[in-house]
């Protein structure tokens, strides 16, 4: 797989949406908006989501906005920040019959400086926590995601996300080879890169190739807890 999807029009785009966070430059700049956003992101979903169904049979993409692509659009009801748009590019790749978050996927988020990917679940709803935790102490399970863990990092320097607890959640206990684990609120394996990376025609092979090498980790999450698949 080759050719160029993204180009300068995508990061111009989003240098300047970070810059100038607002409706009027918005709409005197949508011809590159569409150019390098919506176009350039649609081609990239189009190019990589078949290849990523050869990789777990039962994914869904949809190549266009609040599909793949995610709205440049912020929702600024309950937030604090009221600036009207996002600063990136954020794409999707799920499983299971309706877009959504409730199983794993793989993300990709585009900035003005860097790459983010990977796969996984970002910040697990509390049914699906619960499930995640029962998952780390039985020994079946448990094993395997040390597992697949060990075989991502065998592949490669990827991170795994995502600790954010100090202390262990009360009533569970597991193994010191996974133990850590407990403090986990999330699970995901990915990478950066720099944003210059996006203009390259071997992009989206070298993105199907962190995509493979991170699976092992959403693989575990769509056998062991995906509630949404």
């Amino acid at each position: 797989m080759s050719g160029v999807m993204f180009t300068q029009d995508t990061l111009d785009f989003l240098s300047g949406i970070a810059a100038h966070n607002e409706k009027a430059w918005f709409e005197a700049n949508r011809d590159l908006y569409e150019r390098g956003y919506v176009a350039a992101g649609r081609a990239f979903v189009e190019a990589v989501g078949p290849r990523l169904k050869a990789i777990s049979p039962s994914l869904q993409f949809a190549p266009k906005i609040n599909g793949s692509l995610s709205r440049i659009n912020r929702d600024v009801r309950f937030s604090k920040d009221k600036r009207p748009y996002k600063d990136h590019l954020d794409l999707w790749f799920w499983h299971g019959e309706k877009r959504s978050w409730d199983a794993p996927g793989f993300w990709f988020r585009l900035r003005p400086d860097s790459v983010q990917l990977g796969t996984g679940m970002h910040g697990f709803m509390p049914e699906t926590l619960e499930s995640f935790r029962h998952a780390v102490v039985l020994p079946r399970s448990g094993k395997a995601l040390v597992a697949a863990v060990a075989q991502v990092r065998a592949n490669g320097d990827y991170q795994i996300g995502e600790k954010t607890r100090q202390r262990m959640p009360r009533g569970f206990e597991a193994p010191e080879d996974r133990a850590e684990f407990l403090l986990y609120e999330g699970l995901t394996a990915g990478t950066m890169l720099p944003a210059s990376a996006a203009l390259e025609a071997d992009f989206a092979d070298v993105c199907l190739r962190h995509f493979t090498a991170t699976w092992p980790v959403g693989k575990w999450l769509l056998d062991e807890i995906a509630t949404g698949a």
